[in-house]
């Protein structure tokens, strides 16, 4: 459901925050890498299963928050950014963008973007895509 502004914008980017929540209900945050293929967003990493964002989901934590973000310009102020709340599933992959082995996989919900497909910004108010996913 993305527009080819927004893939394109996805498949220059090395880095994502993803956001999941601990039992407890405590938030945490960390840098990621990530793939978009297929509607999904796909998540692993050396040690995945050592990871608290892997621990959390795996306790049933599922509705996670992934934002890919980047200034293309300070001079003048243009970020751009995709935010998405969706649902984190574990997966053990036969392939993947690093190969076999354990993903976290997430499914969008709803997303937001910001300053890809026109200015982020427009008469001093910020101009954001919404997009619900269909299920």
């Amino acid at each position: 459901m993305f527009s080819e502004q927004e893939l394109a914008f996805l498949r220059t980017q090395p880095l994502a925050r993803l956001a999941t929540v601990a039992v407890n209900g405590q938030p945490d945050a960390d840098a990621v890498g990530f793939a978009f293929e297929n509607g999904r967003f796909y998540i692993t990493g050396w040690y995945l299963e050592r990871t608290r964002k892997y621990k959390h989901i795996a306790a049933g934590q599922s509705k996670v928050s992934l934002l890919i973000d980047d200034l293309r310009s300070l001079e003048p102020f243009e970020p751009r950014s995709i935010k998405l709340h969706g649902k984190a599933e574990i997966l053990q992959l036969e392939e993947g963008f690093r190969g076999p082995g354990t993903y976290i996989v997430i499914t969008p919900k709803v997303s937001w973007s910001s300053g890809i497909e026109g200015p982020a910004f427009q008469g001093g108010k910020a101009v954001i895509k919404k997009i619900t996913w269909e299920e």
